[in-house]
């Protein structure tokens, strides 16, 4: 949504294909995420219906006949690994010039998730086999190729050869006015200085190991922002901040609109960021939290992970520790406590970098993309 804003904004005339919203009633997409209408950003609900199986394949053949007929846009661009194949097999008079946006290599996620993600389901050799045949297809077919961070494209680049066109751009985040933010904190002996966290709760994302560091830190507050009440990991974190006796001073927020998380993040004193070490945290992630906690203006502690450290630079403006351990999490959140002079440095410098992570700047490097696509 922020991305199609983005290049909306920058005068594109952007057509948004989505499934119907899971909410009655449908929520007003414009308003959930805090944005501005324009005329420029239409969005087109696929008229799907019936058990998941069928609006997944009827997403699927509406998408594609939206997208046929060369004339129909310049360019598109897809998150959706199935849709980008079943295009290019198509024949290139039949659609625009193909764009797909690659999150990691989809065998290699979709084999870790049954031990990352409770309600995920273990593939088998059939699915792996097909999803490695459309990860080889779009990457050597798709017009122009986008990956969030550089691990990525040289994973990519390994496995099936160079190809030309490929632009590595991370997530992004809104960019707040400096006078907006406060970089030093409140004295944390006058008030309880509180350690936040926004995102899914997954155990891959290191929730878990956030709240044993918690346990840690007696005189730190926790704020967990997100989480689905209809999914089990909600319960999960819950039931363990019960266990390690630190409940009474651990928010759970459940899930909020987008909209309200910047403010939740500019109260706290630090944001955490606690991945453990995984084939999806490793080298394929590009966090949205990351580059929101950029833009917050907060210190940041934060798993030090190749695809992390793209992104930030130990004792420059963030403190990196190592993944899935809570006593260096624990020890890393006390420093920054007991030293607010280095977590406002460490704030400030982030802040500072937040611009050139901003959803403009993602906008301006995927036209530069699409342009290059268009002049094939």
């Amino acid at each position: 949504m922020e991305t199609c804003c983005a290049l909306a904004a920058r005068g594109h005339e952007v057509d948004l294909i989505v499934r119907p919203d899971t909410h009655t009633p449908s929520r007003d997409p414009f308003q959930y995420y805090g944005v501005q209408p324009t005329p420029h950003l239409r969005i087109e609900r696929a008229p799907v219906q019936g058990p998941a199986m069928a609006q997944r394949l009827g997403y699927l053949a509406f998408a594609a006949g939206r997208s046929a007929g060369g004339s129909r846009a310049d360019v598109l661009l897809t998150r959706d690994l199935a849709l980008a194949s079943l295009l290019i097999g198509l024949p290139r008079r039949l659609h625009p010039p193909i764009v797909y946006e690659s999150h990691g290599y989809a065998p290699e996620v979709a084999a870790a998730l049954p031990a990352l993600v409770s309600t995920a389901a273990a593939p088998d050799a059939r699915k792996l086999r097909r999803l490695a045949r459309r990860e080889a297809r779009v990457w050597q077919g798709a017009d122009g190729y986008v990956t969030i961070t550089a691990a990525l494209a040289a994973d990519l680049t390994a496995r099936h050869g160079a190809r030309a066109r490929v632009a590595v751009v991370p997530d992004g985040a809104r960019i707040f006015p400096a006078a907006s933010v406060a970089f030093e904190t409140a004295d944390p002996m006058s008030s309880d200085p509180v350690v936040a966290y926004a995102g899914h709760l997954y155990p891959w994302k290191g929730v878990d190991v956030l709240l044993e560091a918690l346990a840690l830190v007696p005189n730190a507050r926790g704020l967990i922002v997100g989480g689905h009440v209809e999914e089990p990991d909600l319960a999960r974190v819950q039931g363990l901040a019960q266990k390690l006796g630190i409940s009474g001073r651990v928010t759970f927020t459940g899930m909020v609109e987008p909209a309200r998380v910047p403010a939740l993040l500019r109260g706290a004193t630090v944001l955490a960021l606690p991945n453990p070490a995984s084939a999806i945290s490793t080298r394929f992630t590009s966090p949205l939290k990351l580059f929101e906690y950029l833009a917050a203006g907060r210190a940041i502690v934060a798993s030090d992970l190749p695809s992390i450290r793209e992104i930030l630079h130990d004792g420059v403006d963030a403190l990196l520790v190592a993944p899935g351990d809570a006593g260096a999490l624990g020890t890393a959140i006390r420093r920054l406590l007991d030293d607010p002079a280095l977590a406002a440095r460490l704030a400030r410098a982030a802040f500072e970098a937040a611009p050139q992570y901003s959803w403009e700047r993602r906008a301006e490097k995927l036209e530069r993309l699409f342009d290059e696509v268009r002049r094939r």
